[in-house]
């Protein structure tokens, strides 16, 4: 078991870790054009950390962290993406399947330089409901999802502006 001072330790040193592999991809896309694929790690970091939720190291399980405090007993995916300013397309998520053992979706969109901007969260109902409506089939099967339509159907609940958002507000038509 380890003390507090050990605690303290590891997390200070995941942090630093966590700041230089930021440096690192912000700089290697810049130098070559290209991504590494890291963004996946650093948004589990991210919302982990903001939202206070417990990390799951077991990839089989289909959802990477259980919550605490409010979102206790939830289990959550986490799903990162970073928006370049001189990207013309319209980004999408990745794939989120709509049988997973998941409870809820959290999305964290990045600025250039791997910072956390936003956080989005939805539900499974939610997720379902929306690859359920789409009208391309293969688009459907896969689960995959626009950023933008992740975040008409979820709620903003944290902002790099104010950490984690009081008053939720949410984007759906209900």
């Amino acid at each position: 078991m380890k003390n507090i001072a050990e605690a303290d330790m590891d997390l200070y040193s995941i942090d630093k870790l966590m700041h230089e592999t930021r440096q690192l991809a912000a700089k290697y896309r810049l130098t070559t054009g290209t991504t590494l694929p890291v963004t996946g790690e650093i948004a589990r970091f991210d919302v982990a950390k903001a939202l206070d939720l417990q990390l799951i190291d077991d990839p089989t399980l289909g959802y990477d962290a259980e919550g605490q405090g409010e979102r206790d007993g939830l289990r959550i995916l986490i799903k990162g993406r970073v928006i370049f300013e001189d990207s013309h397309s319209s980004p999408r998520i990745g794939q989120i399947k709509p049988d997973g053992r998941w409870d809820n979706v959290v999305m964290v969109l990045f600025d250039d330089d791997y910072m956390p901007v936003e956080m989005y969260e939805a539900s499974s109902d939610d997720i379902k409901t929306a690859i359920k409506t789409k009208s391309d089939s293969q688009n459907k099967k896969r689960g995959a999802m626009s950023v933008a339509q992740f975040k008409i159907i979820g709620k903003l609940v944290w902002t790099r502006e104010g950490g984690i958002e009081d008053e939720v507000w949410d984007n759906s038509n209900d």
